[in-house]
């Protein structure tokens, strides 16, 4: 399962990037400035500049393909977003935005329709709710918490405040990880599927696993028994 994108992506735009240190898309654009592999683009609505960068009012007016979106933006905006990102090709998208799922049941629907939106457009999700995702062996840190230690064990967390807890503990003890992943309510990518694509790299050694819930729970039992060989 190819899902490189996410972690090794040649462009990114970060939807939602900001100047407003208070707020969750400046830190996501300041971490992800220090990304060697591709390009990053800030997208704001009002600001021409972002953190010294030239900003886009619209993921479809970079000019550049995009593989990877992280989208922070107000939960009303996220719909729109990812249709944006679907028209222009984005073949991943980040959902930090929080207020679906985990609501309850009109939160459910509304991530459902976000995991359609996506899959019409061949896109693939990680959140929403979520922390984001990092890959310490490229310097790609796409969340709003502080950069793990480099090292080779994959940590894929369900709870972001745990997650993030776990990272400054780790930073903190000497151990480093090589990508961490904070799948937040796990609309559309989920446990299963992150595991097979961990367990085909070079970088990734082991795979740790903070649960919370499985949707399928045989699934992942399946994987599972084929991943820990």
């Amino acid at each position: 399962m190819d899902i490189d994108y996410f972690f090794k992506p040649k462009a990114i735009a970060v939807i939602g990037a900001s100047n407003d240190p208070l707020k969750l898309g400046y830190e996501v654009f300041k971490n992800l400035k220090k990304y060697k592999d591709g390009k990053v683009y800030p997208v704001n609505v009002k600001d021409e500049v972002v953190q010294g960068v030239k900003a886009y009012k619209n993921v479809k007016d970079i000019p550049d393909e995009v593989d990877l979106a992280i989208i922070v933006v107000p939960k009303r905006f996220v719909k729109q977003t990812l249709i944006d990102c679907g028209e222009k090709g984005v073949k991943g998208a980040v959902i930090i935005t929080a207020g679906f799922g985990e609501t309850g049941e009109e939160g459910k629907k509304e991530e459902r329709e976000l995991v359609e939106i996506a899959h019409r457009y061949g896109m693939r999700l990680i959140g929403p709710n979520c922390v984001g995702v990092m890959n310490t062996h490229n310097d790609m840190n796409a969340t709003f918490i502080m950069d793990a230690r480099k090292g080779d064990i994959a940590f894929v967390s369900q709870s972001g405040a745990l997650g993030a807890g776990i990272v400054y503990k780790t930073v903190k003890e000497g151990i480093g990880f090589s990508k961490f992943v904070s799948v937040g309510n796990m609309a559309d990518l989920d446990f299963a599927e992150l595991m097979e694509y961990l367990a085909d790299t070079e970088e990734d050694k082991a795979i740790a696993l903070y649960i919370e819930g499985i949707k399928d729970g045989r699934k992942f039992i399946e994987v599972a028994k084929r991943v820990t060989k």
